[in-house]
């Protein structure tokens, strides 16, 4: 119980480090900051450096929030009912991690510095591995994976396919997190939305040709 709760109080911390650092650059940012970018990752909107308080608050918050949501699981879905699952709270934390460091990014971006352009998809690649990496470990149940009509109704058609999911993402995360290290930003977009589409649609055909032979 200490241990849990130890960690639990770790990523609290780290979930609100990013609040920190907003604190302590806090004066050597300008009073108009850029506060929202558009797709070529150039500012499209201007405001008041007050709004990053929002920006990093709510980020914090939901991070916890999912942290908590994926640790209890086994206590509000019918399908995890009373069965906890390790793999969940490696994935909670992993949220944690990827939240606080997109919060980093959004803070540091605001002092004008190139960081979100050379972070961004890197950042988005590792999470997209790391989420392949344990989605081969994930049982049925109704929040996280991919839920579909016929993974929801046959453990093995959810097993099958969440293995074929987990090898999918862990390649195309890493493919886009290398690869974004040498593209610029205008290319990197339409590949990143390429892969996130291979990467989704094939589980979701093969899921259904599954199906589809069993009936």
């Amino acid at each position: 119980m200490k241990k849990r709760s130890l960690t639990t109080w770790i990523i609290i911390v780290i979930a609100l480090l990013p609040a920190v650092y907003l604190a302590l650059i806090w004066n050597s940012l300008p009073p108009v900051v850029a506060v929202h970018f558009g797709a070529d990752m150039q500012p499209d909107r201007m405001g008041d450096k007050a709004e990053l308080w929002l920006v990093a608050g709510v980020l914090a918050v939901v991070s916890i929030a999912v942290y908590f949501l994926l640790n209890n699981l086994h206590r509000i879905d019918p399908k995890r009912k009373g069965s906890s699952s390790a793999t969940f709270s490696k994935l909670a934390v992993g949220v944690v991690v990827f939240m606080a460091a997109l919060n980093f990014i959004i803070v540091a971006s605001a002092k004008g510095s190139t960081v979100l352009h050379n972070f961004l998809f890197p950042l988005l690649g590792l999470l997209f591995a790391f989420l392949g990496n344990y989605m081969n470990h994930i049982k049925p149940n109704y929040f996280a994976g991919i839920r579909l009509p016929w993974t929801q109704s046959s453990d093995e058609n959810w097993r099958l396919t969440h293995q074929l999911a987990g090898k999918l993402w862990f390649a195309g995360g890493m493919f886009i997190a290398v690869v974004s290290l040498f593209l610029p930003v205008t290319i990197m977009l339409p590949v990143f939305i390429g892969v996130t589409a291979v990467i989704t649609l094939i589980p979701i055909i093969y899921s259904y040709r599954l199906f589809k032979q069993q009936v």
